[in-house]
């Protein structure tokens, strides 16, 4: 049923932005950002329940807790930057767009990198014995 609210929500800022275009063109800008905004606040809303099952699966795997934040800050960072990209996208500054998805990887690469060294610690292991 969010779905159906957000595509709701979603056709709506949009049709309102595409009346706004031709009269004030930046009447038509705030409310494309306003829009996604709202969808943002509604899709976050719903990361309770995301983060629930994550738990759950994590509880049955017996895998350390830190690798459960290192996930969540990751799906984090991607959403984020690539909520801020298509924001300026959409305002016409693409190669600020094109910035924040290259910090949006980086920062998503130094994140993951005590999962990486982990990995290649338990390889190491594996070779060693």
């Amino acid at each position: 049923m969010e779905a159906m609210k957000m595509a709701m929500i979603g056709v709506g800022a949009v049709i309102l932005a595409l009346k706004f275009k031709g009269m004030n063109q930046e009447y038509s800008l705030y409310l494309s950002i306003a829009g996604g905004l709202i969808l943002m606040g509604i899709a976050l809303s719903q990361i309770g329940v995301l983060v629930a099952y994550i738990k759950t699966v994590y509880g049955y795997l017996m895998i350390d807790s830190i690798y459960l934040k290192i996930l969540m800050k990751i799906i984090g960072l991607a959403y984020l930057c690539e909520f801020s990209s298509n924001l300026c996208k959409d305002a016409g500054y693409s190669s600020i767009a094109g910035q924040i998805e290259m910090a949006g990887k980086l920062s998503i690469l130094l994140v993951s990198m005590p999962v990486m060294t982990a990995l290649l610690d338990t390889l190491k292991s594996f070779l060693s014995s």
